[in-house]
């Protein structure tokens, strides 16, 4: 069974001994807002969806508890469970998606040092981390902080209440900024200077690693038997390479979802000097990735829809279509490049490798000739070159990339895969196995029950459907576009800025 603890709502999945997925069941829950720019959930509402969700998913597919053999997580990074003596919940958990710890970000970096926190942890302090949700606990609630005991990130907590277990694997650990990266550790530096306890912090485990196993009582609410093996899991962004076979040197993917994820696998430990690319832990036991993130990837494309193509969203209602595939066959009537035109898809700010929230979107190059499927064409070639950005920096730091698996909504156009393998300049393959991060986490189920390791498990149960090549003419005049694609955040970033201050935001 893979469980896929996301913001919005679990995903339950099983899968056979053969890698098929049987059947799968999601249930959601609410995101708190209190603040602008906070983000909150109760673990409770974790733990009760994800009771329902295994109940529901047996009833589905009619296989009895006892046929299930273990248990992988994947779940949502870098939300902040604090719990005391008593593994109480003390507060709602901050999200990975909460805004409000940007002075704790600046006074982390100030504390150990930019450089020093870069060095260990592959990364910069983001307001997205957990480490600064501690910091801003200790500033802003200190009656609560002083109870604290535990830290854990959301899946764990769950698992906790499955097993009993204390347990975090490295891909999840890396982005709590506390993780020694390269030596797969807890850094004593960073907790010292930072003051946090490290026997709040929960023993480490590989992805596959059997983290515990199911009791009694927990076997009792989900209908699964008791002793059963659940494992560490990852974090989504590890599971969801892992889904989809990114677990060997030379490949990478690209999730399209409302944010865009250029994830590849590596070998060997190194970090961006420029913290513009991530790099965490894999959860491929022993290996790292690297990865960009780009905040309006599908993102832009849903704005577009919504704002800009009620004609298209009536017509796909009638004719029982999908709104996505009138507007990429209308987009494919204007030639490459959209007739000189560009977009700038910062809509909602950017993180790599522009890590800026007053970045702004933006057509250039609009004349009287352009249409409707000019903007639409430029609005999905924007978001791509958006998306090659980050290969770029993978490319410049020394990794060769020879395929580009693609997951998430977008990757079901056709049209959309042949124009990211022309500007990316690689083929574009698309796999058999499309529940993401929950498929992750059911073959990391499976290397623990198993004991067969994770890239062995994706060589044997995720195959190619589809390959597209790059085409050399459209290759070479999309490189023109994206120079001067390039170029235009650098223009355009005091511009920006201003515009941001003017509206207040």
């Amino acid at each position: 069974m893979g469980l896929d603890l996301g913001t919005s709502a679990v995903k339950c999945i099983l899968v056979d001994d053969s890698g098929q997925v049987i059947g799968s069941h999601s249930v959601e829950y609410p995101l708190q807002q209190p603040h602008p720019g906070w983000a909150e959930q109760h673990p409770e509402d974790w733990w009760n969806a994800t009771i329902k969700g295994i109940r529901a998913l047996l009833e589905k597919t009619s296989v009895a508890g006892e046929a299930v053999v273990g248990i992988g997580f994947s779940g949502q990074m870098h939300g902040s469970v604090f719990l005391d003596e008593a593994q109480q919940v003390i507060r709602p958990a901050l999200l990975w998606c909460d805004q409000r710890t940007a002075e704790q970000c600046a006074y982390i970096e100030s504390t150990v040092g930019e450089a020093e926190l870069g060095r260990l942890t592959g990364n910069r302090a983001l307001t997205g981390f957990t480490a600064p949700k501690v910091i801003w606990l200790r500033q802003h609630e200190p009656e609560q902080y002083a109870r604290v005991r535990h830290l854990l990130l959301p899946k764990d907590y769950v698992r906790l209440r499955l097993t009993g277990a204390f347990g975090m694997d490295m891909a999840d650990a890396s982005g709590t900024l506390l993780l020694d990266v390269a030596h797969r550790s807890w850094s004593q530096t960073v907790t010292e200077r930072l003051d946090i306890p490290m026997e709040w912090l929960p023993p480490l485990y590989e992805s596959g690693d059997v983290a515990g196993h199911l009791l009694p009582e927990a076997a009792s609410l989900t209908g699964l038997a008791a002793g059963i093996k659940v494992v560490a899991g990852g974090g989504d962004q590890a599971c969801g390479a892992v889904g989809v076979g990114v677990v060997r040197q030379g490949i990478a993917s690209v999730a399209l979802g409302t944010s865009g994820v250029v994830f590849v696998h590596d070998d060997t430990y190194q970090v961006d000097e420029a913290y513009r690319l991530h790099s965490f832990c894999h959860g491929v036991p022993g290996k790292w990735h690297r990865m960009g993130v780009m905040l309006a990837a599908g993102g832009s494309f849903q704005w577009w829809r919504n704002h800009f193509a009620h004609e298209e969203l009536e017509r796909a209602q009638l004719e029982g279509k999908d709104v996505y595939e009138i507007l990429t066959s209308a987009a494919a009537t204007a030639p490459l490049g959209s007739e000189g035109l560009l977009f700038l898809p910062y809509l909602s700010g950017e993180r790599t490798p522009h890590p800026d929230p007053k970045a702004r979107g933006a057509f250039i190059g609009l004349n009287l000739r352009h249409e409707k499927a000019h903007l639409t064409r430029a609005v999905l070639e924007g978001i791509t070159f958006g998306l090659r950005d980050s290969l770029q920096l993978i490319r410049e730091s020394g990794i060769e990339v020879t395929e580009l698996r693609v997951n998430g909504g977008g990757a079901r156009s056709p049209f959309w895969r042949q124009m990211i393998a022309d500007i990316f300049g690689i083929p574009v393959v698309t796999v058999n196995s499309t529940d993401g991060p929950a498929y992750g986490a059911a073959i990391m189920a499976a290397s623990g029950v198993l004991q067969e390791d994770i890239t062995t498990l994706c060589e044997k149960w995720i195959h190619i459907t589809d390959r597209v090549e790059p085409n050399v003419d459209n290759q070479k005049q999309y490189e023109a576009y994206y120079q001067i694609y390039r170029g235009l955040y650098g223009t355009l970033q005091h511009t920006f800025h201003q515009l941001s201050d003017l509206a207040g935001h």
